[in-house]
């Protein structure tokens, strides 16, 4: 292979790949690893995170290691899943808020979360949760969705997403096909969900099938469906569901993520290298690797091993990186540079914070 193609091919198998680490800030490793590979995005946990100016130096610091527009993530839902709770205020959970009923406390709340995560310099954040609220579930899922009803996710994640998207800030549907039906935690298991594909298809799949156009993102699960796909390949690896159902039969345009692939549910099906790459073959345009610095390397040398060696699989890359390079070029809230948080700003952040989870309390009173 020619060298410039070579290279080439290392850019674009970066733009696949969205990547976490330790530390709270540029250190030279890592500086090193973000030249090499040209990660498409990163992501912050709760580890990376000690204040507003620290945060938003580290993505920033990050971004200049790049030469296109990243992928600036956090996982921030409210409620459990909270990233900034210990830097600005609480977010009250899905359920929560939910349970006032009201639809401007349900797009105040997409609202006030994307504020919160773009003054710290993050244009992406992968929620809200599609799932449904199933008695099955509740012990993993606990507060993170809003109700058992399709419809009443659809009301809610509707209203999350505009708020979000008023906040300049990406917003993702997870975890296609859905988890509602699942009673153990991809985390550490691969679930499998026995629901019927009618089942499926008028229940789990309705905030899919609804707000599909409005999704930059759908991450999808590490669970498996045997009623409908006959097997125990977990979704994120099928391309049943990713190029089958959600692209052709539901007619999604956005970017398909994987969800971790550190997680056990779908280690459990192979080596980090097998599902890197079966990921991106199976209709996937990004691949999540979150924490495990090794686990990174090792993933994106495995699909790019693999693009230099199998044609079909190459193109497959392409067809992906065009995807991902396309949207990163019509997507505006990858090009808005967001100042320092300073003091006043943040006060103002923490006071609506508050207030706004004061709301919710009395409400529930």
């Amino acid at each position: 292979m020619p060298k410039s193609t070579a290279h080439n091919l290392r850019k674009q198998v970066g733009q696949l790949l969205i990547m976490g680490f330790d530390g709270t800030a540029l250190e030279k490793n890592l500086r090193t690893t973000l030249a090499s590979l040209e990660p498409g995005g990163i992501i912050l946990f709760a580890r990376n995170i000690e204040s507003p100016r620290q945060t938003w130096r580290l993505l920033r610091d990050c971004q200049a290691t790049a030469a296109l527009p990243m992928f600036l993530c956090v996982d921030m839902e409210g409620g459990t899943v909270d990233r900034l709770k210990n830097v600005i205020a609480p977010a009250p959970s899905v359920e929560k808020v939910f349970a006032t009923g009201d639809p401007r406390l349900f797009r105040l709340h997409g609202n006030m979360i994307g504020l919160e995560v773009r003054a710290m310099g993050f244009n992406t954040d992968f929620a809200p949760v599609f799932d449904l609220g199933l008695d099955i579930s509740r012990p993993v899922l606990t507060s993170r969705t809003p109700s058992a009803d399709p419809l009443q996710v659809v009301r809610y994640t509707r209203e999350f997403l505009l708020g979000l998207k008023a906040a300049s800030v990406l917003g993702c549907g997870k975890h296609f096909p859905g988890l509602g039906g699942a009673n153990l935690d991809t985390h550490k298991d691969l679930p499998g969900v026995r629901r019927s594909w009618k089942q499926m298809w008028s229940e789990d799949l309705v905030p899919y099938r609804q707000l599909h156009r409005r999704l930059p993102f759908i991450m999808v699960a590490h669970a498996y469906y045997p009623q409908v796909t006959k097997d125990k390949l977990p979704a994120s690896l099928s391309r049943q569901w990713m190029t089958e159902i959600l692209r052709k039969k539901i007619g999604y345009r956005g970017l398909i993520i994987s969800d971790d692939l550190e997680m056990g549910g779908v280690l459990a099906a192979g080596g980090i290298e097998d599902v890197a790459v079966e990921t991106i073959r199976a209709g996937a345009d990004i691949f999540l690797v979150c924490r495990n610095q090794e686990m990174v390397g090792q993933a994106y040398e495995a699909v790019l091993r693999t693009a230099e060696k199998d044609r079909k699989f190459a193109q497959r890359v392409a067809q992906a990186v065009e995807r991902v390079l396309r949207f990163k070029r019509r997507a505006p809230e990858l090009n808005q540079i967001t100042a320092a948080p300073n003091q006043q700003v943040m006060r103002k952040l923490i006071s609506v914070a508050q207030d706004y989870a004061a709301a919710i309390e009395e409400r529930q009173a």
